[in-house]
C-alpha cells in the first residue's frame, strides 16, 4: 500500500514541509512518485517516520535519527531518553494515580469514561490546577505511551479529540473579556507544528487571567500570522512547539515571523521545542512551562500600564 504525503502528514504528525526537507538532507524518507508524478510513501517507511515521530517528541533530535536503520531506531525507542525523565509529573500520589486512571482508559479506548473523568476533575479542581497539575502531566503521559508503543496514532488521536472538547468547554466556560481587555493575545502554531492541544492549555490558563483571546488553531502561515496581528491590534503572538521541528527550524520560523511584526507585538514561545530555538532572538520569550503565564501577563500589564 502507498500513501499520499498528505496521508503521512495526518497519520505522523509530520507536516508535508518536514517531510520534504528531510528527503533533501537526510535522504529519507524515500517516496516514489504515482502517474500524476506526486510523492508516495510505502507503508514500512510510514511504520519508521511513526518511529521517528516518537523519538522526536521524547527529546531526540532529527539529525541524529532520521537517518539510523529500523533496527537502530527500534532500539534507540525502547530506552527512555533524559528528557522524557525531566517530564512534567503529577505533584502528589492522588494526582499520579488519576492520570495513570485516565492513561488506562485511553489505552481501552472508553472515550465516554475518560470524558466524565476529565470533566468532573475540572469542577473539583478548578481550570488553573485542572490544566496545570492533570492535563499537562497526562498529555505527556499519552505521549510517552505512544513512543513505547504502548498505544498507536489512532488511540493518540482519540485522546486528542476528547481533551480538545473537554478544554474548548471550559474556555467557554469562562466570563468573556470586555472588548478593551488587554493584553489581546493570537494563539497558533507554525506551519511545521501541527499539534494544538498546547494552544487550548494556554488559551484557558490567559482566559481566566482576563486576556483578549483570539485563537487560529495550528499551522498558521507564517504572512496570515503577520496580518492578523496587524487587523486585530494583537498585543502578543502565543505558540506552541512541541519537539518535531526541530531547534533550528524553530529559531527560522520565529525569526521569520518575528521580522514581520511591528516591534510593540511580543512573541511568547511555549512548550517542550521553543527553549533552544529561542536563543539570540530579541522580543521573543521563551515559556517552557504553563505555570510561566500568571507572572508574564503581570509583568506585561505593568509595563504597560502608563500606556
Amino acid at each position: 500500500m502507498l500513501y499520499s504525503i498528505a496521508a503521512v502528514e495526518r497519520d505522523t504528525g509530520l507536516s508535508k514541509d518536514t517531510l520534504r526537507v528531510w528527503e533533501r538532507r537526510y535522504g529519507f524518507p524515500c517516496p516514489d512518485r504515482d502517474a500524476a508524478g506526486d510523492r508516495c510513501y510505502p507503508a514500512n517507511q510510514v511504520e519508521r517516520l511513526r518511529t521517528i515521530r516518537r523519538l522526536l517528541d521524547a527529546g531526540h533530535r532529527p539529525g541524529r535519527i532520521v537517518g539510523l536503520a529500523p533496527q537502530e531506531l527500534q532500539t534507540l525507542a525502547g530506552v527512555e531518553p533524559p528528557q522524557a525523565r525531566a517530564a512534567l509529573v503529577p505533584a502528589s500520589d492522588a494526582l499520579a494515580g488519576q492520570v495513570l486512571e485516565c492513561l488506562r482508559a485511553v489505552e481501552q479506548h472508553d472515550m465516554h469514561a475518560l470524558r466524565q473523568m476529565l470533566g468532573q476533575a475540572a469542577l473539583r479542581m478548578g481550570l488553573v490546577r485542572f490544566v496545570t497539575a492533570l492535563v499537562a502531566p497526562l498529555t505527556t503521559a499519552v505521549g510517552e505511551a505512544w513512543m513505547q508503543g504502548r498505544i498507536q496514532v489512532y488511540e493518540e488521536h482519540l485522546y486528542t479529540e476528547c481533551m480538545t472538547g473537554v478544554l474548548r468547554s471550559a474556555i467557554a466556560a469562562v466570563p468573556a473579556p470586555a472588548p478593551e481587555a488587554v493584553p489581546r493575545v493570537l494563539l497558533t502554531t507554525l506551519p511545521q507544528e501541527a499539534h494544538g492541544l498546547g494552544l487550548l492549555m494556554a488559551q484557558a490558563l490567559l482566559a481566566l487571567e482576563g486576556c483578549h483571546c483570539l485563537s487560529l488553531g495550528p499551522q498558521t502561515p507564517i504572512a496570515d500570522i503577520a496580518q492578523a496581528v496587524q487587523a486585530e491590534r494583537i498585543d502578543i503572538v502565543a505558540l506552541s512547539f512541541t519537539s518535531v521541528m526541530g531547534p533550528q527550524a524553530v529559531h527560522l520560523g520565529l525569526k521569520t515571523l518575528r521580522a514581520q511584526l511591528p516591534a510593540t507585538a511580543q512573541i511568547w514561545a511555549g512548550g517542550r521545542g521553543a527553549a533552544q530555538g529561542v536563543r539570540g532572538l530579541a522580543g521573543v520569550r521563551a515559556l517552557p512551562s504553563l505555570g510561566e503565564l500568571h507572572p508574564e501577563v503581570a509583568l506585561w500589564r505593568t509595563q504597560h500600564a502608563s500606556v
